[in-house]
């Protein structure tokens, strides 16, 4: 089974994200998407953060912040 998506923080410009998730197993973490406005193709991602393990959702999120640059631009 796919894991369960918890929360996505955007940027303003709608074109990065980063998915905070849950797995079967109760482990949870994250990735990093891109899309493109010009591509039909949707999301990809490109941190390649999704096989690393946290034990909740909170330490998934504090990694992210601390790995994705652009994530201390939002609150």
């Amino acid at each position: 089974m796919k894991p369960v998506v918890l929360s996505s923080i955007e940027t303003p410009e709608g074109n990065r994200c980063v998915d905070i998730f849950k797995r079967d197993n109760g482990t949870f973490g994250f990735e990093e998407w891109r899309r493109d406005p010009e591509s039909t193709s949707g999301w990809f991602a490109i941190g390649h953060y999704g096989d690393r393990v946290f034990e909740s959702s909170e330490a998934a999120l504090a990694e992210a912040r601390a790995r994705v640059i652009w994530m201390a631009e939002i609150k």
